[in-house]
């Protein structure tokens, strides 16, 4: 099986736990506002690569990844779900962590073919960052393009699975920075048994130049980057509403 990959990291270290191989896998459906890689987005691009190449990078290095592992990420490589897959389940034989950087955009829970393919992936990931855009609906398809309802149904799936998560979230001044907003994703969360932790991500602009020499409109141009204080301050939000959430759950029973 050959895979699109856009780029490969040698040494992430904040892709998952550990130093880690970073895979950037080609093709995303998602067309997130503030998205610093929108070489990505096209789907079939890339370089044609195979797991024993991916594999071959890794072991040169193996000695650097002791805590680590592979990192599959983007673009969003559910879009390449069976080569991920194949990836995933060589370095599990090779005793290599696994983690699975992705929104889960592309999860299809009434498709019984596409669920097989989630079923078989899971069952070699060992962990899963899940970014959640936006908690309401209607301010996720406006950021996104996309529907939000997958990406909270393989939430989800994912705990129901016991998949242990990493939850990541993106605030943006005007758009995410909403204390009802934060709130909600924090309820959200409050729901979930297998989030082992929370990112809190600043916005930042750093992907204008790149949009202007792909000749792409930077929707969110006007928008001054958050301070990293203020993402602090989101995430106390986030975590007050988990916890109120969880107590208030608890007092009902």
């Amino acid at each position: 099986m050959v895979g699109h990959i856009h780029s490969i990291e040698s040494f992430g270290t904040v892709d998952g736990p550990g130093v880690r191989l970073v895979v950037f896998f080609q093709g995303c459906p998602m067309r997130c506002q503030y998205c610093h890689n929108p070489d990505t987005w096209k789907i079939g691009g890339g370089t044609e690569i195979t797991v024993p190449q991916i594999m071959e990078q890794y072991e040169k290095n193996r000695s650097f990844y002791q805590k680590g592992g592979i990192t599959a990420t983007g673009g969003d490589p559910l879009v390449q779900i069976e080569f991920v897959t194949e990836l995933f389940s060589e370095a599990k034989k090779r005793g290599i962590h696994t983690c699975l950087d992705t929104s889960g955009i592309t999860f299809q829970p009434e498709n019984k073919k596409r669920m097989n393919l989630f079923d078989q992936l899971i069952s070699v990931t060992d962990l899963v960052m899940l970014d959640i855009k936006h908690i309401d609906p209607e301010g996720h398809r406006k950021l996104t393009g996309q529907p939000l309802e997958p990406i909270l149904a393989f939430a989800r799936y994912l705990d129901e699975h016991n998949i242990p998560v990493w939850i990541r979230h993106v605030v943006v001044p005007g758009i995410t920075f909403d204390q009802t907003e934060l709130s909600r994703l924090g309820q959200f969360i409050a729901s979930l048994n297998n989030v082992k932790a929370l990112d809190v991500l600043p916005y930042h602009d750093m992907g204008k130049t790149k949009y202007e020499k792909l000749g792409i409109d930077y929707v969110l141009k006007d928008t001054p980057p958050l301070e990293k204080s203020q993402a602090l301050a989101a995430r106390q939000l986030i975590l007050s509403a988990i916890r109120k959430t969880r107590a208030s759950s608890q007092s009902l029973k």
